[in-house]
């Protein structure tokens, strides 16, 4: 099945259709359309996955994808043309240039955590970079998933993009299949699986995977700003966020000043369903592993749980230590452990001594704490005085280091990592130097040496 499915898109891709410049603009518009059209559809299926609003749907989810195809379609006449580059002396006269070329059948496999942008926004640098692709959504979230279907299957065809549901199974057929590239967010165990898979084909991958991401707040932070903000980042999506804050490192003489600001902002915030401003946890499995998670003993404000709806009340752990159960894998939960710190160079050795997290939030004023922490920590992406927002800016690329993944998109960061760029030469038959050619001599040698020098 998938097979056929595979050799109509390369088919198609082969055609030479995707190429025009023209023609991705008309699917990019196409796609916004239909998004559009069935955005009602969109918003009922992952409130009854998440019991997301259409609010916050389409704030971290729909917006992204709408502005990406907005970016793509006015970028694309330049992005897709051919790059001057300087020729070195040797090759003169001549010119050099790079040629854009889309890679041909991609694989799109997406998380279940913000189901739509995870599944879409690579979709619109594969098109945008002129390639055909197959969408596998998460089957976790099932109606966002089946939504997808419909959306994309009722109004393209098959051999240019398709969604393909399933689970572990049909993923696994689908790896079986030789792609020209493969897309995969989700975590670091899976990735694995899919890099081993490709490395059969040598096909290239970017692999957008997790880690636990550290929020570190010294002494000279404004401290309130910065627990208003590391409540909004953590707590969005019942935390269920790969770039989320997963725990936060602050200095000790500042700890409990913190921990008030935080308790506070909770509270203020008012994270309920009934207001619908939260979500649920997405099913029994991860309900049970967060509540797990929560050492009694440790709990500062929250801890409180409903089994019948899977409600985990944003709760905030402290006097944590690097040791504790909660600090061994990323939470990808609403619990926010808080670990204190008397000496900034050892928290950083902490970290460094752990696998490279996804993201790093820094809140301090000091200009050289934050330039400590910048340079010396390797992560993903992150953000001083604030959490998540380095996603809403289409100039930044996205992208893991590590074990928190590789490779990188968004904006025109995506439409490169779905091209190729061919490196030309071309020159005349007049003007050349004969130094290349034979016979060679100490004199020519002597030349050879003076134009690849410069």
């Amino acid at each position: 099945m998938y097979d056929e499915i595979i050799k109509d898109q390369r088919d198609f891709f082969n055609s030479n259709q995707t190429k025009n410049p023209g023609y991705r603009i008309e699917q990019l518009r196409k796609l916004r359309s239909v998004i559009k059209l069935h955005e009602s559809a969109l918003y009922e299926a992952i409130h009854h996955d998440f019991k997301k609003s259409s609010f916050e749907a389409y704030g971290s989810e729909l917006s992204f994808i709408y502005n990406e195809i907005d970016l793509a379609i006015n970028k694309l006449p330049q992005w897709s043309k051919r790059r001057k580059v300087k020729t070195n002396l040797f090759n003169q006269p001549g010119r050099s240039f790079l040629i854009p070329e889309p890679l041909g059948v991609c694989l799109v496999i997406g998380a279940w955590n913000y189901p739509y942008m995870l599944s879409l926004l690579p979709v619109v640098s594969t098109m945008t970079a002129g390639n055909t692709v197959i969408i596998k959504p998460s089957e976790i979230p099932s109606a966002t998933s089946a939504a997808m279907a419909k959306l994309i299957n009722e109004n393209f065809p098959a051999q240019y993009i398709t969604v393909l549901e399933g689970g572990v199974k049909e993923t696994t057929e689908l790896l079986n299949q030789r792609f020209d590239k493969i897309f995969f967010t989700g975590s670091t165990t899976v990735g694995k699986i899919i890099y081993q898979a490709a490395a059969k084909f040598l096909t290239p991958v970017i692999l957008e995977l997790g880690g636990k991401s550290p929020a570190i707040v010294t002494r000279n932070s404004n401290l309130k700003g910065a627990a208003k903000r590391i409540v909004w980042g953590k707590f969005l999506n019942a935390g269920q966020s790969c770039v989320s804050p997963d725990y936060v490192l602050v200095d000790e003489t500042v700890k409990d000043v913190l921990l008030l600001y935080l308790k506070e902002n909770i509270v203020r915030f008012d994270y309920s369903f009934d207001h619908d401003n939260y979500v649920q946890i997405i099913n029994e499995k991860n309900f049970q592993r967060l509540i797990r998670l929560i050492d009694k003993n440790k709990i500062y404000h929250g801890g409180v749980i409903d089994p019948e709806t899977r409600y985990i009340e944003p709760t905030i752990l402290k006097d944590v230590t690097f040791d504790d159960v909660v600090m061994e894998d990323e939470i990808f939960g609403p619990i926010l452990p808080v670990i204190s710190y008397s000496d900034l160079n050892e928290a950083l050795e902490k970290i460094k001594s752990r696998s490279k997290p996804l993201s790093c939030y820094v809140f301090t004023n000091d200009n050289k704490e934050k330039n400590k922490i910048l340079e010396e920590l390797s992560f993903g992406s992150g953000a001083v005085n604030d959490t998540m927002m380095q996603l809403s800016n289409h100039h930044l690329p996205f992208g893991g280091v590590g074990d928190s993944g590789f490779g990188n998109y968004h904006g025109e960061y995506g439409f490169n990592a779905f091209s190729h760029f061919k490196s030309i030469i071309e020159k005349p038959f007049w003007g050349e130097t004969e130094i290349k050619y034979p016979p060679y001599s100490k004199r020519k040698f002597s030349w050879l040496k003076w134009f690849l020098s410069r």
